[in-house]
C-alpha cells in the first residue's frame, strides 16, 4: 500500500543527516545499493498479531551511497505485511492502527528532516 500525501516525496538530505534522524525515529537503512536505500520501521499489529513494515525509498541525487556528503532524495513511503519467509505484501489490509503510527512516524521524519 503507498501512502499518498506524505509530504515526503521529493524532500533532500544528505546520507549522515538521513541515517541520523531515520535511526532516531526507529527506522533501520536494510536494503542499499550505490544509488538506491530503503529505510524500514517494523510494527506490530497486537490484534492480529501481523507484523508490517513502513517503507521509505531514498534515491541518490549526487555522490554515492556509503559516502556521508551523498545527497538523496526521498521517493514513495509505503506499508507491507510480512509474510513467511523473508517478503512482504503490499496487497494485504493495513489495520488502523498500523496506519495512525505509520503516519506519526512519516510526519516526525518530515518535520526532522524540514528543520
Amino acid at each position: 500500500m503507498i501512502i499518498e500525501a506524505t509530504g515526503l516525496k521529493g524532500l533532500k538530505s544528505d546520507l549522515a543527516h538521513l541515517d541520523e534522524v531515520t535511526t532516531k525515529l526507529g527506522f533501520v537503512r536494510w536494503q542499499w545499493e550505490y544509488t538506491r536505500a530503503t529505510y524500514d520501521f517494523k510494527m506490530e499489529d497486537k490484534a492480529s498479531k501481523a507484523v508490517y513494515f513502513l517503507r521509505v525509498n531514498a534515491r541518490v541525487e549526487s555522490g554515492k551511497l556509503e559516502s556521508p556528503y551523498a545527497i538523496l532524495f526521498l521517493e514513495d513511503a509505503y506499508i507491507g505485511k510480512e509474510t513467511f519467509p523473508h517478503g512482504l505484501d503490499y496487497n494485504s489490509p493495513v489495520p488502523e492502527s498500523v496506519l495512525k503510527i505509520s503516519n506519526q512516524k512519516l510526519a516526525q521524519l518530515q518535520q526532522l528532516l524540514a528543520d
